[in-house]
């Protein structure tokens, strides 16, 4: 049974896990600055206190310290699953406690959701694709991934995610949304996280050598992070009826060669190229296809790759500066 929380002004109560990380933190902000009530949950594996210090004075902001491999209880009326580590530096760390935050936090988070009737966001990735031999990759392709690699533990956690969330919504009728998240990057990016934009970003400011792995002819998209924040929010308000999987990102293509350049211009380093060996089960190739976005949700994103990078660039320019 659904229980409405909002009180006479039109304010939920919703919970983000993973809110202290990167999107995390930029989504608590979009639903404190819409009105809501923000419940942030975080173990602070990866998360930071520092991307959500400016929320902490906001009478509508809570912070709990949290593992979501553990079960919660706690009364909301939505639900945004974010928890997870998400570059490989992070999620190789300690691949059983990935896997199980993926699939045990879904199971909790779920558990949760079906209990007191809250409507669920899950954060999947485009990793579910693997090395896709489909180009660009459509929700209708079901991948090529290596079970038991490296990445596995992340992309298998995230495709085990997937399937329980789905399950819950036939078997039980929970609402669900999952959107399958493609390479994002923008201010509050963990500076040793070992993802491209911000690797190749901290060593162009401080002159140290780009590293590059394989040829740079592998290609991404990147989505600028207030952009994937807004499709998120628009998707979780749709009709109940669109629950995904959605593919969230920027169709916009490039090779990592080409990203190093155009990080090297704007920045104006004189950094080197350091190509060094591809790691095992790197994607070639990735690019969403958000054709079902444009169409369900009559989104797409609109900062380009320039004023996006702009921005982030100032971001760690001031906190390498202060750090």
């Amino acid at each position: 049974m659904n229980v409405i929380r909002k009180n006479i002004m039109g304010r939920k109560r919703i919970l983000v896990t993973g809110g202290a990380g990167f999107i995390g933190s930029h989504l608590c902000e979009r639903l404190l600055n819409d009105g809501h009530e923000v419940l942030c949950v975080d173990n602070f594996f990866t998360g930071s206190r520092e991307n959500i210090v400016h929320l902490l004075k906001n009478p509508y902001f809570e912070v709990i310290r949290h593992d979501i491999t553990f079960p919660l209880y706690v009364e909301v009326d939505e639900i945004y699953n974010l928890a997870c580590p998400a570059s490989p530096v992070h999620y190789q760390h300690d691949p059983v406690q990935t896997t199980k935050t993926s699939v045990h936090g879904a199971i909790n988070m779920l558990g949760l959701a079906k209990r007191i009737g809250a409507k669920i966001f899950q954060a999947s990735t485009s990793e579910v694709y693997g090395d896709p031999e489909i180009h660009p990759q459509p929700e209708s392709y079901w991948g090529n991934v290596n079970p038991i690699g490296r990445r596995s533990c992340y992309d298998e956690g995230k495709r085990c995610a997937e399937t329980l969330f789905f399950d819950y919504h036939r078997q039980h009728g929970v609402k669900i949304k999952v959107a399958r998240i493609f390479n994002t990057y923008g201010p509050r990016m963990h500076p040793d996280d070992g993802r491209v934009v911000s690797n190749f970003i901290v060593q162009a400011i401080l002159s140290r050598p780009i590293t590059i792995y394989g040829d740079g002819s592998q290609t991404r998209a990147f989505c600028y992070v207030e952009d994937l924040v807004d499709v998120i929010v628009q998707f979780m308000a749709s009709e109940d009826s669109i629950t995904g999987p959605l593919n969230i990102g920027n169709p916009a293509e490039l090779t990592i060669l080409d990203l190093a350049k155009k990080i090297l211009e704007i920045t104006g380093s004189e950094s080197e190229l350091l190509f060094r060996p591809l790691p095992s089960d790197d994607p070639r190739r990735r690019r969403p296809d958000i054709s079902r976005a444009r169409k369900l949700l009559g989104w797409e994103p609109t900062t380009s790759l320039e004023k996006g990078l702009e921005k982030t660039i100032q971001y760690f320019q001031k906190y390498l500066k202060a750090n």
